[in-house]
């Protein structure tokens, strides 16, 4: 359970850290941020699956590229779905959610030392 918190918190860190990087994305407070971070992982577990195999064969086509876009599409729309968390453009959702992965991974690598 305390693990779960401590993730919890650091993709909230992360979000926040995102939107210090990338122009397109706000975020009004670390509350909003660990707000976001729920929702983006509950678009992540309920959502991608579908929208993955719905898009499978453009995924195939695009060599899995398009499930940057997918990825994209979801934090953009997380963004227009709560208050004090916004992402201006897919475009912009498609780099935070590039950062947010890379932001989140680190920040769990070095806070719980996992090797993955």
């Amino acid at each position: 359970m305390l693990r779960l918190l401590v993730v919890w918190v650091l993709n909230a860190l992360a979000l926040m850290a995102v939107a210090y990087l990338v122009p397109g994305i706000h975020i009004a407070n670390f509350t909003a941020a660990l707000l976001a971070a729920v929702v983006i992982g509950f678009a992540n577990v309920l959502v991608k699956p579908i929208l993955v195999i719905l898009t499978l064969p453009i995924t195939l086509l695009t060599l899995g590229l398009f499930l940057l876009v997918i990825n994209g599409l979801l934090f953009w729309f997380v963004g227009h779905l709560l208050q004090g968390f916004s992402v201006n453009s897919v475009l912009h959702g498609v780099i935070g959610a590039l950062v947010y992965s890379v932001i989140s991974w680190l920040l769990s690598a070095i806070v719980l030392n996992e090797k993955e």
